[in-house]
């Protein structure tokens, strides 16, 4: 057995090289896991890393303790996001993707528990999904305000069929481990006792494989989904206007409350709009527009939601 120790330390993981194997777990089990920016960091770094010890026959990604994999980003850092800042987040987000997708040897993801959200996305990047009978996956950013655009939109339908794709994001049905089998997303169910003993089966048949032709083959594999980078960069660009928004941090203020979030307010709110807009459309006096448009902001419409700025 041999173990090669990280150059730089790491906060939010551990890394380490075991019998060929690199072991990236991510190491925040206080809040399940989540991924804040220096998580997204490490992860990419560790992965790259990967390519100065060409005996690395595989990459196994985890989460720490028995209750989640990953549960998707953490809204301390999430919260503080907005238009202009966006790119600080989604970026780190392509490039760990970018990094597990490029490297040359076949990354595992090794589910435990909470597989939600960007968590979600971050077992969707990787090549095989190996989950404990505890694990549950879904996509939960309808219910908290965010959008699902590095990974989700791109490579669920391609999984599981566009129909219960859409039903998954809109819906944010989430699916046990055996059922994520069924479907798709998951290689593997076993007993969380066995989880790591599977995942080794896995390694070891990878070991004994042709490192050149599984190169070539991951490569051949990713050609076609790789022309998805467009969808990538677009999502990217549509989240960006998504963070900081009033209902992205009503969905996650509720969420960190523990109540239901009230997202109907602004539809209502968008109603009154449409509504006074359309009321515009046959006038051609301009003053006769801007007085009733005074008019409907004095009685209401397009004020800002009460409790929000």
């Amino acid at each position: 057995m041999t173990a090669a120790m990280p150059t730089e330390p790491y906060k939010d993981i551990i890394f380490e090289v075991i019998d060929q194997v690199a072991w990236i777990t991510i190491d925040r089990p206080h809040v399940l896991n989540a991924c804040r920016e220096l998580t997204l960091d490490e992860i990419t770094r560790a992965v790259i890393s990967t390519r100065n010890d060409a005996s690395i026959a595989c990459i196994v990604i985890t989460g720490s303790g028995d209750h989640a994999f990953c549960s998707g980003g953490d809204f301390s850092s999430m919260m503080r996001l907005n238009w202009v800042v966006a790119t600080h987040w989604n970026d780190r987000m392509l490039n760990c993707a970018m990094a597990i997708r490029g490297v040359s040897v076949p990354v595992i993801a090794m589910v435990n528990g909470w597989c939600m959200g960007g968590g979600h996305e971050l077992a969707l990047w990787c090549d095989i999904v190996v989950a404990s009978d505890n694990a549950i996956f879904g996509q939960s950013g309808a219910k908290v305000g965010a959008c699902p655009t590095v990974g989700a939109t791109q490579y669920i339908p391609r999984i599981i069929g566009e129909r219960l794709a859409r039903e998954m994001i809109f819906c944010a049905r989430r699916f046990t481990a055996h059922e994520a089998v069924s479907i798709g997303l998951a290689n593997h169910c076993v007993p969380q006792a066995g989880l790591r003993a599977k995942t080794l089966e896995l390694c070891e048949s990878i070991k004994g494989h042709s490192g050149q032709t599984i190169r070539m083959t991951k490569c051949s594999l990713n050609s076609e989904s790789d022309e998805l980078y467009a969808s990538w960069r677009a999502g990217m660009e549509l989240l960006a206007h998504v963070w900081g928004s009033e209902e992205s941090l009503e969905g996650m203020n509720a969420f960190v409350e523990k109540r239901k979030p009230d997202f109907n307010q602004f539809r209502m709110r968008n109603k009154k709009m449409v509504e006074t807009y359309l009321e515009g459309i046959d006038w051609s006096d301009e003053t006769e527009i801007k007085e009733a448009f005074r008019k409907k902001q004095a009685a209401g419409a397009g004020k800002p939601v009460k409790g929000h700025s």
